[in-house]
């Protein structure tokens, strides 16, 4: 007898109350272990219109809905005695008659619903908006598996009442029918050819419905509230996570569509596939990385010795440690140094008619980006992003800066860190001799240019040995630049999800607001974000200007406290801002709100009972159900001081954008509640957000 848990009992378990909690997952132990024990008081639901239904006790108020038949137990929700009733009364566990999918349903009840007069005065009349999916025929809609109960009422709905239908659907349905209402045009998932397959192993049955093979599987999947989203992955996710590939592949989207679940599956699925492989799990920033080895750590709870063959750690942690082992002892030049030599050796050479600030990007972006080495290598490089332009005796000015800085870090037995990435990658290329078999890359859009050359090096060019997760949206420290340039081919190998699982829709689409449509690489690959669909609903973003600091901080007070009276947990609201100069506006938002709170650090751990506060870029890679982004004002965001630094044309453009980015990573953090402040005259990046 197989033996299942569902998206729905994960859900409605983490709801309980921890004492709850842990007496429901006892009683799943239990059931998975003997389930005709007497001492489970298991009996079928009389009113429940699915004869399947079962009522298991967990404690004198609340009860398992479990589904069972003479092949399958299926633990599909808990909660109090009347809810958990009342939750059966109203679904069916179905196969859907044209996918195939094994389906939980809604069933619509009967309403009598009288229509009483209501005498209002006279007002011009409001034309009706026209049903949103009124070209679309009930037959496509089973298509997409709809369930045959939801059609004549989707088929009815507007594009503002459709959101509020979307919840009972299930998941393949929901998205299908936001993006049909949306204008897309889904593809249609796939049909079961043999009557008698298991509807349960249909792909899309396999995002809500997971078989546990023994009580270990089964203790891992109730531990962790962050399970909920890892266990059960999306057909896309999934193709992606067990495809081969000849080349490497870049996984995109926007916030919250799973490119990180995507890339631990990936790397799971690469450990399992051969036992001989050493896998890299990586990412640009140590603080990321100690979360993917977290997250790694509970996917893999019951495989403990796959983490044996698989590394996760920060790029530049990596670096350090190979760079020893393959050539030798290396001692990095702090950037204070270089920048003070790039300043002295302008000024001892008598070139002060370029800016301080206009050398040191050169050098940055150019020089040692791309570990620029001599001057006919830099009289004829591309500047890439750098729209200044110099003639070449205006180069030869500047090389004779840059040679004097690279001999002086020379003669100190300094390097600096793109040079030593360019080493590592240049060694390994040319010794054929691989560190990893394969390399799954998070937050790919953050590399720079010479970690992306060593990650091609890396590879070098087998196939599954590179794969990326990132989206372009959220570039927040590197300049755009030509991955083709340094042998990174994704051509063909780009791959958009465009499920949002994270946050709502009112959240997803004005944080969009901030970001263009499309967004286009270095080397012409597009990532269009439209057509992405989020699967729940929530409240609107709350956009508020303040007259004054101390406004503000009350209407952020006031906004913690209406939440932590409510469902939300205090470990579960962000607040966050552009830099470490305005976190005390949030520590005294949060003191007059009267919690307690945790800053966030390069160690990022939210504590239970403490609302996190941090700056807009400690918050990559977290998520939270209530966010606050405060001190949104013209003089913080973007930044004044880096665009006081710019010293090119294109370097406004990027601050600009990346002042952008930064701001979307940070609203996109929450999945319910997202309230944004400034003080007026506040940051135009408001504006954009209010175009609604």
């Amino acid at each position: 007898m197989k033996f299942f848990i569902t998206d729905t009992f994960q859900e409605s378990l983490t709801k309980l109350p921890g004492d709850l909690q842990k007496v429901t997952k006892t009683t799943a132990y239990d059931i998975q272990q003997n389930p005709s024990n007497p001492g489970l008081q298991m009996h079928r639901l009389a009113k429940a219109k699915d004869p399947n239904f079962w009522s298991t006790r967990v404690s004198q108020d609340c009860r398992i809905i479990l589904h069972r038949t003479s092949d399958s137990i299926v633990l599909c929700y808990v909660d109090r005695h009347d809810p958990a009733y009342a939750w059966a009364e109203r679904r069916k566990l179905m196969t859907h008659p044209k996918t195939g999918a094994a389906q939980i349903v809604v069933l619509k009840q009967e309403e009598q619903i009288i229509k009483v007069p209501v005498y209002v005065e006279e007002e011009t009349p409001v034309p009706p908006k026209p049903p949103a999916l009124e070209a679309v025929s009930e037959e496509e809609l089973l298509g997409y598996g709809v369930p045959e109960e939801n059609i004549a009422e989707l088929k009815a709905a507007d594009e503002d009442s459709i959101l509020n239908l979307i919840e009972d659907l299930p998941g393949e349905a929901a998205e299908a029918v936001l993006q049909l209402a949306a204008g897309g045009r889904p593809e249609l998932p796939d049909r079961a050819e043999d009557k008698d397959a298991d509807p349960f192993e249909h792909p899309d049955a396999k995002r809500r419905f997971r078989v546990m093979e023994n009580v270990e599987e089964l203790e891992q999947a109730l531990e962790y509230e962050w399970e909920k989203w890892v266990v059960f992955l999306h057909p896309a996710q999934r193709d992606l996570v067990e495809q081969s590939f000849n080349g490497p592949v870049r996984v995109s989207g926007t916030a919250g569509t799973g490119k990180t679940v995507v890339a631990l599956h990936r790397t799971v699925h690469l450990a399992r596939k051969d036992e001989s492989t050493r896998i890299l799990l990586t990412t640009f920033s140590d603080t990321l990385a100690a979360l993917l080895k977290e997250k790694l750590r509970q996917l893999i709870t019951t495989e403990p010795r796959l983490m044996e063959r698989i590394e996760v750690i920060s790029l530049d942690r990596l670096a350090e440690h190979l760079y020893p082992k393959l050539l030798k002892p290396v001692t990095l030049a702090p950037d204070s140094l270089i920048e003070q030599l790039l300043e002295d050796t302008a000024s001892g050479l008598g070139e002060e008619r370029l800016t301080k600030q206009f050398i040191t990007a050169e050098w940055k972006e150019v020089v040692d980006a791309w570990q620029v080495n001599s001057w006919e290598e830099y009289r004829s490089v591309p500047r890439i992003g750098r729209k200044t332009r110099l003639p070449e005796s205006r180069r030869a000015d500047l090389w004779r800066i840059f040679q004097v800085v690279k001999d002086r870090l020379s003669s100190q037995g300094l390097t600096t860190q793109p040079a030593m990435y360019q080493n590592l990658a240049a060694t390994i290329s040319s010794s054929g001799r691989f560190p990893y078999d394969h390399a799954v890359v998070d937050e790919g859009q953050d590399v720079s240019v010479t970690q992306l050359r060593f990650l091609a090096a890396l590879g070098g060019g087998r196939p599954d040995s590179l794969f990326f997760a990132g989206d372009l949206g959220q570039r927040i420290f590197q300049q755009p630049f030509s991955w083709l340039a340094l042998g990174v081919d994704i051509r063909g190998r780009s791959r958009t999800l465009r499920v949002n699982y994270r946050t709502s829709h009112q959240i997803r689409s004005q944080a969009d607001l901030l970001l263009d449509p499309e967004i286009t690489d270095a080397d012409g690959n597009r990532e269009d974000r439209r057509g992405t669909v989020s699967v729940f609903n929530g409240k609107p973003p709350i956009v508020k200007r303040a007259n004054s600091q101390v406004e503000e901080i009350k209407t952020v007070s006031d906004w913690l406290k209406s939440h932590t009276k409510g469902s939300v947990e205090n470990h579960e609201i962000g607040v966050f801002v552009r830099s470490h100069r305005e976190l005390d506006r949030a520590r005294v938002a949060a003191t007059n709100a009267g919690l307690e709170y945790l800053v966030l650090d390069e160690v990022v751990h939210p504590i239970e009972g403490k609302v996190c506060l941090g700056t807009m870029h400690t918050v990559k890679g977290l998520e939270f159900r209530a966010v606050a982004v405060m001190g949104c004002d013209y003089n913080v965001i973007p930044s004044p001081e880096r665009i006081e630094d710019v010293a090119d044309e294109s370097d406004l453009v990027e601050v600009m954008n990346t002042e952008r980015h930064l701001l979307y990573v940070a609203c996109t953090r929450a999945r319910d509640f997202l309230l944004i402040t400034g003080v007026d005259p506040a940051s135009e990046f408001l504006d954009d957000l209010e175009m609604r």
